[in-house]
């Protein structure tokens, strides 16, 4: 059931979401500033966000710093435990820089449904 019709029975909606660009957000706050990972899930749920589900999010930065596009180091400097920051490496950099290509291609298709869409007589096309 989706957020549109729940309540009103059986929806037959099978929308395909837009996804949420976890990858490329979490590549633009460490584009920002390096930081460990608590203090990323913080930031990435700021805004009006859904903050990431930790289990997936570390697996994510695991991922990238496999693919070498972030890397890590201990910090052991401040009270407490040790903790891993993370910083965008130069590769990093560079797939960010893809990321905003593809979210701008994304965008201007998003904006020519929408002029499309807004142009629809849809109360006609419902009457039918």
């Amino acid at each position: 059931m989706c957020d549109q019709h729940s309540g009103e029975g059986e929806c037959h909606c099978k929308v395909e979401r837009v996804p949420n660009f976890a990858q490329p957000r979490l590549l633009l706050e460490l584009a920002k500033k390096p930081a460990h990972g608590y203090e990323l899930i913080e930031r990435l749920g700021q805004e009006g966000n859904t903050p990431p589900d930790p289990g997936n999010f570390y697996r994510t930065l695991r991922s990238l710093e496999e693919e070498g596009l972030v890397c890590s180091t201990w910090d052991t400097q401040n009270a407490g435990p040790a903790r891993r920051v993370y910083e965008l490496t130069d590769q990093g950099v560079e797939f960010l820089h893809t990321w905003a290509v593809i979210i701008q291609q994304t965008r201007q298709s998003l904006d020519r449904f929408m002029s499309e869409y807004e142009t629809l007589d849809l109360n006609g096309a419902l009457a039918k």
